[in-house]
């Protein structure tokens, strides 16, 4: 029973993170499937295998058929977020985009993210601390371009790991016939997105 409120507990976190993570890089005003787009591209940003072997639209064909899902995992955060309005009717939400704002949702972000921002943002020589780096992030008008750079940089190595890994557990052959068929699937989408 401590198992599954320990596992609700860091699921719920989890949650969390990712919506304050979209907000950071979104604009002051969006739609729901904008948000949804967003986070549920958390999960690629830096994966190299976006840019080369996969379907550019992959984001948001998770999306698009489970708007719904997104809303009841995501409605009551939405709803509670006091940084947050959320016109639920109109699928509209709109963020405070404030250096106060920005300030508070870094420092809610996970502290591994949050170290992963100092590192990008603080020169050498400096070692600022990071509520220092963050408070400096918040007024920064490229704010969440740095929080993508922060996130890419965690995804970065666990998808080159997971390719490399691949090679050697599938073998060579198998792997390059995958590659294959992933780039022709690549290709497919580029194509459907052009005409």
């Amino acid at each position: 029973m401590n198992e599954d409120i320990t596992l609700r507990s860091a699921l719920d976190r989890n949650l969390k993170s990712a919506v304050t993570a979209a907000f950071l890089m979104l604009p002051e005003s969006f739609s729901e499937e904008d948000l949804f787009i967003e986070i549920a591209g958390l999960s690629y940003s830096g994966d190299f295998r976006m840019l080369v072997g996969e379907d550019k639209t992959k984001v948001l064909n998770i999306v698009k058929p489970n708007i719904a899902h997104f809303r009841e995992l995501y409605g009551s955060i939405l709803q509670e977020n006091p940084q947050v309005v959320y016109k639920s009717q109109q699928g509209r939400l709109e963020i405070d985009k404030s250096p106060e704002g920005q300030f508070t949702q870094l420092m809610t972000l996970p502290k591994s993210l949050q170290q992963q921002i100092n590192h990008i943002m603080d020169p050498p020589g400096k070692n600022r601390d990071v509520e220092e780096t963050l408070f400096q992030v918040a007024h920064d008008p490229d704010c969440g371009d740095v929080v993508r750079l922060g996130l890419s940089a965690i995804v970065r190595p666990s998808s080159i790991r997971q390719s490399t890994k691949g090679i050697f557990t599938a073998g060579m052959k198998k792997s390059v016939i995958y590659s294959s068929l992933k780039l022709h699937k690549m290709w497919t989408g580029w194509l459907r997105k052009t005409s």
